[in-house]
């Protein structure tokens, strides 16, 4: 069995994963906030950022996490296609998850609708991308662990979704990010100890992309996309503060005699 080290950067990849996935999770809480207060094609562009950002946030904090991952006796590549679509699940379930709530924010089923699917969108995006992991060897898996790895996605997903419809405040809204940022980066090394890897030395190269050349640029895109989305955001007035603004701006109404 080869050695498996998730962390063979030390702690830098942990912990930039971790802020990736608060990072995501937070800009995620904000844009559902503003999209509650919003309706039409308003609500809907904000829903849409959120899904966005979450789905992101999440892509982002696993493969930057991956970046730290080793096995003795073989190198890594990835394979680009099958990385590429983890990212696409991702931004699609966790958009239906999301569209779910947002669209009937009252509603307890559609709450557990929206926590499974995307509970199993960021679970289906992680295993994807540990199937685009090429290495000299056989991968394989705990059932129990991947069972249990699964349903810490789903129960976060439906914490994140129902924090998004009950929490309004921004500091509630960094202690649920904070939250959820351990969640998720729970989730996905708890699926990563279901990993054991059978080695088979080979001096045949690998197929498929190093981390350096292609994960790396990717994560360090999309995490400039959210800390830039971040700041659009927070630049942007909510709803409370373009209605004071609209009403300071109208004439005040002069008495009549």
């Amino acid at each position: 069995m080869g050695h498996l080290d998730h962390a063979t950067l030390g702690w830098l990849t942990p912990v930039l994963s971790y802020a990736m996935a608060c990072t995501g999770a937070a800009l995620g809480l904000r844009c559902t906030v503003r999209a509650l207060a919003a309706t039409g094609p308003v609500r809907r562009n904000w829903l849409l950022t959120a899904a966005s950002a979450i789905a992101t946030g999440i892509w982002t904090m696993h493969f930057t996490a991956m970046l730290g991952f080793g096995v003795n006796g073989s190198d890594i590549r990835y394979d680009v296609p099958l990385t590429l679509l983890s990212l696409v699940v991702a931004m699609l379930f966790v958009c239906a998850g999301v569209f779910a709530v947002g669209r009937h924010p009252g509603r307890v089923q559609a709450l557990l609708l929206g926590g499974l699917t995307t509970g199993f969108g960021v679970a289906g995006m992680h295993y994807l991308g540990m199937a685009a992991v090429r290495l000299h060897g056989e991968v394989s898996y705990d059932p129990g662990r991947v069972a249990l790895s699964v349903l810490i996605a789903v129960v976060a997903a439906t914490a994140a979704l129902w924090a998004a419809l009950a929490i309004r405040s921004p500091a509630a809204v960094t202690v649920a990010s904070l939250i959820m940022g351990a969640a998720v980066s729970s989730m996905h090394y708890t699926g990563m100890y279901a990993v054991s890897v059978r080695v088979t030395p080979s001096g045949e190269p690998l197929p498929g992309a190093s981390a350096m050349s292609f994960v790396f640029p990717l994560a360090v895109g999309l995490g400039a996309y959210l800390f830039i989305t971040s700041a659009l955001v927070a630049l942007s007035p909510a709803a409370g503060e373009r209605h004071a603004s609209a009403s300071a701006r109208r004439p005040a109404e002069r008495p009549a005699h």
